[in-house]
């Protein structure tokens, strides 16, 4: 599939300079001003703890406040427990990709108004919506199968993909309602979702097994399915499948994994930056070419271990994200214990910052710094785009991973536990 070019907005905005209104003014000054009530934030999702933090946007990042993601775990909890199917892939979770920990928040985001917060929780095995002001739940969706994982927004905002880890699906929702609007099929294992910035196609990649012990490249084969699914956002049909076997092959990295994790494209959609399974770098892929051009081999921590058994979830770097402009990639380093920015251009990476377990990069809201949650030291830590310096750390809860840009309301502040 070509990539998503620009929008072409001289016609349309022509058409719109011959419609305005007075009411259609009075509208747009009611959305700024509902637009102006809400504050931008950061969600962090501490996994093992079962909570949110809310922390600043930008700046100091100082902590906003928390949110309990699980508030309805009793309840869960006695539904699990009284299913035996369920409670064996609940201790699954909790002995294999969990390390030992049940896995109660794996992907969270705002919905449009800045009301609610729409929660992925794996070991629960659904999504749900929370009440930013009472912190009880407006909706849950059980996702098809024993585990949810990662989830993406729409640009718009109204519908969230979620995938469903076993059973090889993505449900789309939407957002205020948790009403399922479609589906569609994916390799084994779906992980990260990515919709393009015209929301018309939605890109799954699916990274097979990641929690076996078969992880030397002659039993790559052992590890299942593992594809990009391209959907039409609107139908849910199949577009497109990229598998990256024949791509790496094609190159001669025929012992390198084609699980592709977390990725992200250039600002115009041309370009796919990606990481796979235990390998210290990344990729860049040509959409238009079809071709990977460019592989870029990060520094190994010599203290940590090339034995692929040892890494955790066969992730050796996992977290991946581009400054506003385009002109630098933030990489966490999970299993080398540092995060690093790269020059997008040369490939040359900037200083390796000293961060325990990295699980994900994200960018702040003012786009000057890489976010990266340090889920061994339980902070999250600031990165300068520019200089490629670490600014500040932040502490939050239990195990933080996923980190995504929110919206609360102006005035919002952590609803009363208990």
């Amino acid at each position: 599939m070509p990539a998503i070019g620009p929008r072409h907005l001289c016609s349309v905005a022509a058409a719109l300079a011959l419609t305005v209104t007075a009411p259609a003014t009075a509208a747009t000054a009611a959305a700024d001003s509902s637009a102006a009530a809400l504050r931008e934030v950061l969600f962090v999702g501490n996994n093992w703890d079962g909570t949110a933090d809310v922390i600043k946007s930008s700046g100091d990042f100082a902590k906003v406040g928390r949110i309990d993601v699980v508030p309805d775990k009793d309840e869960r909890m006695a539904e699990i427990s009284a299913d035996p199917i369920k409670w064996i892939y609940f201790m699954a979770i909790r002995n294999s990709v969990g390390e030992g920990h049940d896995q109660f928040v794996d992907d969270m985001y705002s919905t449009p108004d800045g009301t609610s917060m729409v929660v992925s929780r794996p070991s629960f095995a659904d999504v749900v919506s929370i009440d930013l002001a009472t912190g009880d739940l407006n909706w849950r969706f059980p996702v098809s199968g024993y585990r949810a994982d990662h989830m993406a927004v729409s640009p718009d905002g109204k519908r969230v993909a979620v995938s469903a880890s076993t059973s090889n699906t993505v449900h789309v929702l939407d957002i205020n309602s948790g009403k399922e609007l479609g589906k569609f099929a994916t390799g084994d294992k779906p992980h990260e979702n990515i919709f393009t910035r015209d929301g018309k196609y939605i890109y799954n990649m699916a990274i097979g097994d990641v929690n076996t012990q078969t992880d030397a490249p002659w039993l790559d084969w052992t590890k299942g399915d593992r594809r990009i699914t391209v959907v039409d956002a609107t139908t849910y049909q199949q577009v497109k499948v990229i598998d990256m076997r024949p791509r790496l092959d094609a190159i001669g990295l025929t012992d390198y994994s084609d699980a592709v994790r977390p990725a992200v494209f250039s600002p115009d959609e041309s370009k796919l930056y990606f990481q796979v399974s235990f390998f210290n770098g990344f990729f860049e892929y040509d959409l238009a070419t079809d071709k990977i051009t460019r592989t870029k081999t990060l520094p190994k921590n010599p203290a940590t271990s090339d034995d692929r058994t040892t890494f955790v979830n066969d992730s050796r770097h996992h977290g991946l994200s581009m400054s506003p402009d385009g002109s630098k990639l933030c990489v966490a380093g999970t299993m080398d214990d540092y995060a690093t920015v790269v020059n997008r251009t040369t490939l040359q990476e900037g200083p390796l910052v000293t961060a325990s377990k990295p699980y994900w990069a994200t960018v702040s809201g003012d786009g000057k710094s890489c976010v990266v949650s340090e889920s061994g030291t339980d902070q999250v830590t600031a990165i300068d785009f520019a200089t490629g310096k670490k600014q500040l750390s932040v502490p939050v809860g239990d195990h933080p991973q996923r980190v995504r840009l929110a919206h609360v309301p102006a005035d919002w502040t952590s609803p009363s536990v208990g």
